[in-house]
């Protein structure tokens, strides 16, 4: 789609028409929430370790692999009310 937009200088609305594609689907935003693993990762280890902070989990989190900055960890652990 993107690649037929470039080449022919014409507007997403125009294009999906063309191509008899839905626009709705090429305008499509998720709306599933992208932290969901990071949500259940960080509830398992404030269980386990309920005297840590939000900091403290922020490392153990970022050991694991989650790339995630720490003020994202204090917004999704003041979410789930931990």
């Amino acid at each position: 789609m993107d690649e037929v937009r470039a080449e022919y200088q014409t507007s997403a609305r125009r294009t999906c028409r063309l191509l008899q594609f839905p626009s709705s689907t090429y305008f499509y935003k998720s709306r599933r929430d992208p932290f969901t693993e990071v949500r259940m990762r960080l509830r398992e280890l404030a269980s386990s370790r309920p005297r840590y902070g939000y900091r403290r989990l922020w490392v153990l989190l970022a050991r694991e692999g989650f790339k995630v900055g720490h003020k994202l960890v204090y917004r999704l652990y003041k979410e789930e009310g931990l």
